[in-house]
């Protein structure tokens, strides 16, 4: 995979119907990308891939992700378009490294204050919850006008109050670039009305 962080949404219809007839149609080409035991292994994913989707591993994701991006990855809206015909919809990406070492500190200490380890798959509510919190918590680094945090602010006072305290504890260990605050924006508007579960890979 690039240098990049994704974030996906799934379709598991029509990855059962879609991305399963091409691990069938096209099983020689995939078998390069997974691990040991590789016939194994792509029945697992095609078993996986006809119940649901979001079934695969992390690491099952990213062969399929490399696979795509192998004969796609020339021209990326291409790859993104056939990764969403497939039922893999990234509907937004990091790709500055300093922003993403941060935006997983940042991911790490708010599991660390929840004392709760996420998944790559997280349910939409508990999505929603860590990008509002980022959007405190970046918003407080920069002192311009921001719409949105104090928009947010009056509904989420228990997740400002932690984002507060996390700026206050963390914010000389991170670089705050001004464009997280506006990663944090995008990602809470293309997600405030989805109910399914986001992937990070």
């Amino acid at each position: 995979m690039k240098d990049k962080l994704y974030f996906i949404k799934t379709n598991p219809v029509s990855a059962k119907i879609n991305l399963y007839n091409k691990l069938c149609g096209e099983e020689n080409s995939i078998l390069t990308f997974l691990e040991d035991d590789k016939k194994a292994s792509l029945e697992i994913i095609k078993k996986k891939t006809l119940d649901n989707v979001e079934n695969l591993s992390r690491e099952e994701f990213i062969c399929i992700f490399n696979w795509f991006d192998e004969r796609y990855g020339s021209d990326p809206e291409e790859l993104k378009a056939q990764l969403f015909i497939h039922g893999i919809d990234i509907f937004y990406d990091i790709s500055d490294p300093v922003c993403i070492e941060t935006f997983s500190k940042m991911l790490s200490d708010y599991e660390g204050y929840l004392q709760n380890k996420f998944s790559f798959i997280i349910n939409s509510e508990g999505f929603s919850h860590f990008v509002i919190y980022g959007i405190f918590f970046t918003g407080m680094a920069d002192s311009e006008e921001k719409y949105l945090f104090k928009f947010l602010k009056q509904d989420h006072k228990v997740l400002y109050t932690l984002a507060e305290k996390g700026y206050h504890e963390k914010r000389y260990g991170l670089v705050l670039h001004p464009e997280m605050y506006q990663y944090f924006s995008d990602l809470y508007d293309c997600t405030k009305f989805y109910k399914g579960s986001i992937i990070i890979i």
